[in-house]
C-alpha cells in the first residue's frame, strides 16, 4: 500500500521528550508512593512475627510465614467479624440500591406533585446534620441499640446517590414510559422492567458506592453496638490496632526492656504480635474489594457521566 504524500508526521522537539521524561518520572512516583503502603502491609503480614519486631521491612518478607494468617482465620472472633460485615455489606447494597433507586425514579418524573419541594427537602440534610447527641436518641427510640438492623435501616437512602440516580432516570426518553403506560403497566413495572435494565452503569456504579461504605464502615458500630458478636470486621481490625499501639506505648515506657511482642501477644504459647496479626487482617479485609472492583470499573466512568448528563 503507498503511502499518502499529504499526511504530515509531527516530529518530537527536545521540549518534547522533557515533558515526556518529566511526566514518566511524576507517574512512577505517584505509582510507588500508592503501592508501598500496600506492599509493605503485605510483606509484613507474610513475615514472620519475631523478625518484624526488629523492623526494616519493606517490599517482601525476610522470614517468609503464613503463620499470621493462620492465627487470623482460626480466630472466631474475626470470623464471626468477617460474618457481619459480608451480611451487612450485601443487604445493604441491595437495600440501598432498591430504596435509593425507588426514589431517585421517583424524583425524575416530571408529573410528581410538589416534586420542587421533596428535592428542598432532600437537599437540607446534605448540608446540615442533626449532630451526634441527637441522632444516637433517635437511634435508640428506634430499638436498634445493639441491633443489627442500625447498619441497614439508616443507611437505606443515600442522597448524593439518589441525585445520580435521579439524574440517569431523568435523561432516558420519555417515550418508554409513555409506550408502557398505553400498554397498562404501572410505575413499578416501568422501573423494574423498563428503567432498571437499562441502567446497568449508574447501577453498578451506586452499587460499588454502597459496597465500599457497608464493607470500610467502623464508626456506627462503635457508637451503636455493644455486643462484641455484632462487631464488623472494620471495627475489630481497629481494636487490634488499638492494642498494637497501646502495646508499642508499653513497650516504650519500659524502656526498651520489654518486649513489643510479648507485651501484644495475642495467643498463648504462638509466636505472633499484635503488628502483623494486624497487617494480615487488614489483608484479608482488603482483598474482596480489591477482587470486586475491577469488574465494576468500566462502568464506573459511564455511570458517573451518565447521571450527571441532566440534573
Amino acid at each position: 500500500m503507498a503511502k499518502n504524500p499529504n499526511k504530515i508526521v509531527a516530529k518530537k522537539v527536545v521540549s518534547d521528550y522533557v515533558l515526556d521524561t518529566i511526566f514518566t518520572v511524576v507517574i512512577i512516583l505517584v505509582l510507588i508512593t500508592t503501592l508501598y503502603p500496600f506492599l509493605n502491609s503485605l510483606a509484613i503480614s507474610l513475615n514472620d512475627a519475631d523478625d518484624t519486631i526488629k523492623g526494616g521491612i519493606t517490599f517482601y518478607p525476610r522470614v517468609f510465614t503464613l503463620r499470621n494468617y493462620e492465627l487470623v482465620f482460626t480466630n472466631p472472633k474475626i470470623w464471626k467479624a468477617y460474618g457481619i460485615t459480608i451480611a451487612r455489606t450485601v443487604i445493604g447494597t441491595v437495600g440501598g440500591l432498591l430504596i435509593t433507586g425507588a426514589m431517585g425514579f421517583a424524583m425524575s418524573r416530571t408529573g410528581l406533585v410538589a416534586r420542587k419541594f421533596y428535592t428542598i427537602f432532600c437537599l437540607i440534610p446534605m448540608y446540615i446534620g442533626g449532630g451526634l447527641v441527637p441522632t444516637y436518641f433517635v437511634i435508640k427510640e428506634l430499638g436498634l441499640i445493639d441491633n443489627f438492623w442500625v447498619y441497614i435501616l439508616p443507611a437505606l437512602v443515600n442522597l448524593w446517590n439518589m441525585i445520580l440516580m435521579r439524574s440517569n432516570f431523568a435523561a432516558q426518553p420519555e417515550a418508554l414510559e409513555e409506550s408502557a403506560r398505553i400498554d397498562g403497566a404501572d410505575y413499578i413495572t416501568i422501573f423494574f422492567k423498563i428503567y432498571w435494565p437499562i441502567s446497568t452503569p449508574i447501577i453498578a456504579t451506586i452499587a460499588l458506592y454502597f459496597g465500599v461504605q457497608h464493607w470500610n464502615s467502623w464508626y456506627d458500630a462503635s457508637v451503636y453496638i455493644y455486643n462484641q458478636d455484632l462487631k464488623p470486621m472494620q471495627t475489630v481490625l481497629m481494636s487490634i490496632v488499638n492494642e498494637a499501639a497501646f502495646a508499642e506505648r508499653m513497650a516504650a515506657a519500659s524502656g526498651g526492656s520489654a518486649d513489643a511482642g510479648a507485651i501484644a501477644n495475642m495467643a498463648k504459647g504462638k509466636s505472633t504480635n499484635v503488628r502483623s496479626i494486624t497487617m494480615s487482617t487488614m489483608i484479608v479485609t482488603i482483598i474482596p474489594v480489591l477482587i470486586v472492583y475491577p469488574f465494576l470499573q468500566r462502568y464506573f466512568v459511564k455511570g458517573i457521566m451518565v447521571g450527571s448528563v441532566k440534573g
